[in-house]
């Protein structure tokens, strides 16, 4: 694996609005990374997607705030973030009540600019820290914002590792957000990592497909031009603020009994001992909205490092503002982020149905894997536990959900007995069990 702050160094100042310039040039460095191996599909302005339609570029080539004496303030050529993302265009003196009324602060962080978007909704505004705001005391300034609406093209980036199977599991990732980096570089990175990692080693079972957006309309123009895809997508997994020094958060899918939810949940506890697992649309909200909605339905999990919910800086201190730069990131964090996610995937992999090829309680110490319980009394129970359920009508992360242990501990046991030819792995369920049922 190389370096990912190198990247983020290269990308994460630029102005990468839904679309734009900014994020034309950033998926274009990013392709160029991936050594052809990228497709990027273009929705040009007004392209409907289901209920939406891709919207217009954004430009801006001006913004800023001064007194009436031409003392700047604030100016979008020392932070993109100046200046809200997809503003009108206004030019003219104001009042200062009418000022406050589009000037943006963070609602916790006082030093900082917020990252403020009006993409739906057409209205004119700056941003600045609330230190500034504060300072702000003369009758009236003069406000210039030079922004354009033009036809454009909303790009999404996609990079297929073909797998035996035409069944797909979607890694996503959103590209947009300006001059911010946990926010979700991060997440681009840590999925592009995964990608090269996975098309340089053996062929899966799986294909997999690596998504980079612009936030919710990239996904909902992608699915809604690939809906002959959407069947054959088994799970996904969203991948968002990766690089900071919060525990791994795994944000289950709308449907938390399906074998991907099972699957990665019980193998996240092995990964990181600090992770934690939440319901749907309670860690952090994002693109797997679009794949876990209706019509769609598939099942897409989400992991990043965020705060607690409840935590009073969740989802994370610099969320949203000029302090989510370089510097609250480390690449020893990325890395691990790019290891959890090819970890999981290796479980998604091993994922499948239990058959037994014995009957009856097997002969341990015939085959060479008795465990002593006089000795390691949790081992001996648990190997006895999981050949129980060996039966072809589990999963792996099914037996794990049921003794509430972690995947990798049920992998290991399954390993041995399938190395033994005791049992053997069925992508389908396939019970061994006689009917009982009484007519």
């Amino acid at each position: 694996m190389h370096n990912m702050l190198d990247l983020i160094y290269e990308l994460w100042f630029l102005r990468r609005d839904l679309v734009s310039d900014g994020y034309d040039f950033a998926l274009k460095r990013l392709a160029a990374e991936m050594k052809g191996q990228m497709t990027i599909h273009e929705y040009p302005t007004g392209e409907p997607c289901w209920t939406w339609q891709a919207p217009e570029k954004w430009s801006c080539s001006a913004a800023y705030l001064e007194t009436l004496d031409g003392r700047r303030l604030i100016d979008a050529a020392d932070h993109p973030l100046h200046v809200v993302s997809y503003s009108l265009p206004f030019e003219g003196v104001v009042s200062r009540e009418e000022l406050l009324r589009h000037l943006h602060v963070h609602p916790r962080l006082p030093h900082a600019i917020p990252f403020v978007f009006k993409y739906y909704q057409r209205d004119w505004g700056l941003c600045a820290s609330s230190m500034l705001r504060d300072t702000l005391d003369e009758p009236s300034y003069r406000v210039v914002i030079r922004s354009k609406f033009s036809p454009g093209t909303l790009k999404v980036g996609e990079v297929v590792i073909p797998g035996q199977s035409e069944q797909s599991f979607v890694l996503a990732a959103h590209l947009c957000h300006p001059a911010m980096v946990n926010d979700d570089l991060t997440g681009v990175l840590v999925g592009l990592e995964a990608a090269k990692a996975l098309l340089s080693g053996p062929k899966p079972y799986f294909t997999y497909r690596l998504l980079i957006v612009p936030e919710t309309i990239g996904s909902l123009a992608y699915l809604s031009h690939n809906e002959a895809l959407i069947p054959g997508m088994v799970g996904g997994l969203f991948l968002e603020m990766l690089g900071n020094d919060s525990p791994h958060a795994l944000q289950g899918s709308f449907q938390p009994q399906s074998q991907v939810d099972r699957c990665f949940r019980s193998a996240l506890t092995a990964l990181d001992a600090h992770s934690y697992s939440a319901p749907y649309r309670t860690v952090i909200n994002n693109d797997e909205r679009q794949f876990n909605a209706p019509g769609v339905r598939v099942p897409m999990l989400s992991l990043s490092r965020v705060e607690p919910p409840g935590s009073p800086n969740w989802p994370y201190a610099e969320y949203h503002s000029s302090l989510d730069t370089p510097a609250i990131v480390t690449e020893e964090r990325l890395q691990t982020s790019a290891q959890v996610v090819l970890d999981l995937i290796e479980a998604w992999e091993c994922n499948q149905y239990v058959v037994n090829n014995f009957k009856g309680e097997v002969f341990c110490s015939g085959y060479g894997i008795w465990i002593d319980y006089l000795t390691n009394p949790e081992g001996h129970r648990r190997l006895f536990e999981i050949m129980e359920r060996c039966d072809g009508s589990r999963t792996v992360a099914d037996i794990a959900v049921e003794l509430e242990i972690s995947f990798q501990a049920v992998w290991e046991v399954v390993s041995q007995l399938q190395a033994k030819e005791l049992v053997w792995l069925s992508r389908a369920p396939n019970p061994t069990d006689p009917d009982r049922r009484l007519s």
